[in-house]
């Protein structure tokens, strides 16, 4: 009665009416997928469902749904039909209300901040989202099924973990008390494409001497750091670059989690694992790097270097171990070594900081520096050589910099793309490897 007497009630004005009819609405959806939920589970066997492969359980699941839906709710028709059978399908053999976020293809990432407040990214933009979680009981249940399916689990005692889909995406997921007002899943979906250098230059992340020159310091064997901010493209850069590596070479990767997919065929992939339940069995990435050295690799890439194992990988980039490629976390180029040089002090060797610098300034070659700009492009902008040691203090000088010049009417970010006019000394090692870019790559003439 008091539903009807709101509705009918003179003085709801019309949005507000609107958005009671909405939610009466989805309340009684609702309702109709809890009880087509509860009856599926009754039904279905669940031991033969999980025997048979991904997309044929989904419409193992889907069929059934239908026959029950059309026994139980004969009046369920149309849209509200088609949408309670696909949630209900949803929440059984995928991530409930999100999975329509993880199925589309331009959503980059998903955040679960909360029962009725879930954000995606798209183009780099992060969007509010429409969807909802039922309650907070709702996203634990879908938490559940994440960290179930790899042997993990996530309490009190442990409330944090990290986790992979059976497609590879990213899953970072904190409960409370340690975040404060629910529980929290962010996922960094994977990407089934594998960008180019030339779909880099096409969408204007670099230009094409950038690409010409980065495919040369590849194939020349330099060593390359990818630096960036969360979400700027340094793994998708990664692969990228790691197209010129030749068919002929033993690659090894490690990384933490498997983000890299590398068209090479002789590819070892080596994954970090973390403690079990009793605190035993850890592997680090330092552990895989060590380990890679036995393997006699031709390269190796490390997905994104976070710790101690930045000291061995200086080492093998300077043991004969060249053309490796890793990525770190930093906002500069000048800010990357800074990173890289803590966390070689991280190994806990007692070493002067003159001497790792010494070993930094003779490993790394190439600092290519992406950014997310504010209208959520990412872009390289700057490419700098490691020119090596001068005092104490590891030189560097840019070849490449996108200047920013404003942002226009609808927001985007204007800038340029543009040589520096300085010829790295790296040059004569690119001829030595048959690789001649011409003079016009360093001209400053040259815009993008």
């Amino acid at each position: 009665m008091t539903q009807t007497w709101q509705l009918s009630n003179p003085t709801l004005n019309g949005n507000a009416r609107g958005r009671l009819e909405a939610e009466l609405d989805r309340t009684e959806e609702r309702e109709v997928e809890a009880q087509l939920h509860l009856r599926l589970i009754r039904e279905l066997d669940d031991v033969a469902l999980r025997q048979v492969e991904p997309a044929q359980r989904r419409e193992m699941v889907e069929r059934a749904v239908r026959t029950i839906a059309a026994e139980q709710f004969p009046a369920l028709v149309g849209d509200m039909k088609e949408e309670a059978i696909a949630h209900v399908v949803d929440e059984v053999v995928g991530l409930g209300p999100i999975e329509p976020l993880l199925r589309d293809p331009t959503v980059s990432e998903v955040m679960v901040n909360g029962p009725a407040d879930v954000y995606y990214e798209r183009d780099g933009i992060i969007h509010e989202s429409s969807v909802e979680f039922a309650d907070e009981a709702h996203v634990h249940r879908i938490i559940d099924r994440i960290v179930n399916s790899i042997g993990r689990h996530v309490d009190e005692a442990s409330p944090m973990v990290d986790a992979r889909l059976p497609d590879g995406s990213r899953v970072n997921v904190i409960i409370p008390p340690l975040a404060a007002r629910s529980p929290v899943i962010t996922i960094r979906k994977f990407r089934l494409d594998r960008l180019t250098l030339e779909d880099l230059v096409s969408t204007n992340s670099m230009t094409d001497d950038m690409a010409e020159l980065l495919s040369g310091c590849v194939r020349a064997k330099l060593n390359i750091v990818v630096s960036g901010g969360t979400g700027s493209g340094k793994t998708t850069l990664l692969n990228a670059l790691s197209a010129a590596i030749a068919h002929t070479e033993r690659i090894v990767t490690i990384e933490d989690p498997l983000e890299l997919k590398l068209q090479q065929r002789h590819v070892i992939p080596l994954e970090a694992r973390p403690p079990s339940l009793e605190g035993r069995g850890e592997v680090t990435q330092r552990d895989l790097v060590r380990n890679a050295l036995r393997m006699r690799p031709d390269r190796i890439l490390v997905g994104e270097v976070r710790g101690a194992e930045a000291f061995d990988m200086l080492q093998a980039m300077n043991t004969g171990h060249e053309g490796s490629l890793t990525t770190v976390h930093a906002n500069t180029p000048r800010d990357a070594l800074g990173r890289i040089e803590q966390m070689v002090l991280m190994a806990g060797f007692d070493l002067p900081i003159a001497a790792i610098r010494e070993q930094i300034g003779s490993a790394l070659h190439v600092i290519v520096q992406l950014a997310r700009l504010s209208d959520g492009t990412r872009r390289v902008v700057n490419v700098t050589e490691v020119a090596g040691l001068e005092g104490h203090l590891v030189t560097l000088q840019d070849i490449f910099v996108f200047r920013q010049s404003g942002i226009d009417a609808e927001g985007k970010v204007l800038g340029e793309l543009r040589a520096t006019g300085i010829r790295p000394a790296f040059t004569d090692r690119l001829r030595a490897f048959g690789i001649n870019l011409g003079e016009d790559v360093f001209n400053t003439s040259r815009w993008a």
